[in-house]
């Protein structure tokens, strides 16, 4: 429980169904702060919402802290992955590693039998496999965040606002008589809760390390940027370069401390490298056409996969694609079915 209206309103839903229901936030970005006598207090508003949507479910309320961990796994990989030339997906990786991962064993280890959660995805079951499926809101739908989860995580899982578009979850807020009803959109990424990503890194890993060129693809140097890690693959805004046509970031490298830039038309990929895989069909071993989404907001062209070693595979896209990202997810779909995914590289 996030304090929000999906999540409260996933609560209320279960328990009107007869679930057994309990509450469970996690802190995990500054959510425990220390009071004057050195203890933790759970002042964080995300959690004090939590728990008074919990009271007034009336359902028991637990609180978990993964802190540490989500340091760990997430904040240093995400600094490491934008000083790399690299632009990090941080929620695709929390919810393998911390939100179906660590939230989950503590769940079963409450004597739980699932952890449903708020996410607008449905599941399928196709020849004894666990789909997920796209959620019936798409412009909620978040399947491609979750394309790295196991089948053993997946059996535990439910996912009760799949079938439900924003405004009826807002209206079942309403009619639960839950006071977060109207509450506005969490942001993209919990731990940057101004959008200032920049600043973050800099606070993190300190400024001046990663200055270098912006070069057009012609190799001519057209400037100089203040760090790699304040761009991303098909940027146009923010590059303080005139030029006849407009550019846009074509690659980054980290090694030479080097933007690259182009007109658009360098911007077109017909193949892309993805590692990593994860597959919810028997992991492939021939070539297979199917649909591939690139980024949250892509909508997914037709491509063909190809297996390669070490669980990657190459993509080919039937149409060049533009703001191939090295560091997002790649996610492969059949119709509505979430079939695997991976890291572009």
């Amino acid at each position: 429980m996030s304090g929000g209206v999906d999540s409260s309103v996933t609560a209320a839903l279960l328990k009107e169904q007869g679930y057994e229901v309990i509450g469970l936030t996690m802190h995990h970005w500054d959510a425990c702060a220390k009071d004057d006598a050195g203890e933790p207090c759970h002042s964080n508003a995300a959690v004090t919402n939590a728990k008074k949507i919990a009271e007034q479910l009336k359902i028991p309320f637990y609180s978990v802290n993964f802190e540490t961990d989500f340091r760990q796994q997430i904040i240093t990989r995400f600094c490491a992955e934008y000083f790399s030339g690299r632009t990090p997906n941080p929620c695709a990786v929390c919810n393998k590693k911390i939100k179906f991962g660590l939230l989950l064993d503590k769940a079963l280890e409450l004597g739980a039998d699932y952890l449903a959660t708020g996410h607008y995805v449905s599941l399928a079951e196709e020849d004894g496999q666990l789909f997920i499926r796209k959620g019936a809101d798409r412009k909620k739908d978040q399947s491609y965040f979750l394309f790295s989860l196991s089948q053993q995580q997946l059996t535990h899982c439910l996912f009760p606002l799949g079938e439900l578009n924003k405004q009826q979850v807002r209206e079942h807020a309403i009619r639960f008589g839950l006071q977060i009803a109207e509450k506005d959109e969490s942001q993209d990424i919990c731990f940057i809760p101004d959008g200032d990503y920049v600043s973050f890194l800099e606070q993190e890993q300190g400024t001046g390390k990663l200055n270098g060129d912006i070069v057009h693809v012609s190799g001519k140097v057209l400037g100089q940027h203040q760090g790699i890690y304040r761009y991303t693959i098909g940027q146009r805004k923010g590059l303080g370069i005139g030029w006849a046509e407009p550019l846009y970031v074509i690659s980054i490298d980290a090694e030479k401390k080097q933007v690259t830039v182009g007109e658009k038309q360098h911007l077109s990929r017909s193949e892309m490298l993805v590692a990593q895989c994860c597959w919810s069909i028997p992991e492939p071993t021939e070539p297979f056409s199917t649909t591939c989404r690139i980024r949250y907001r892509h909508t997914e062209v037709a491509a063909t996969v190809e297996p390669l070693e070490n669980k990657s595979v190459r993509v080919t896209f039937r149409s060049p694609q533009d703001g191939i990202t090295p560091g997002q997810a790649a996610v492969f779909y059949s119709g509505d079915l979430l079939i695997g995914g991976g890291w572009i590289q």
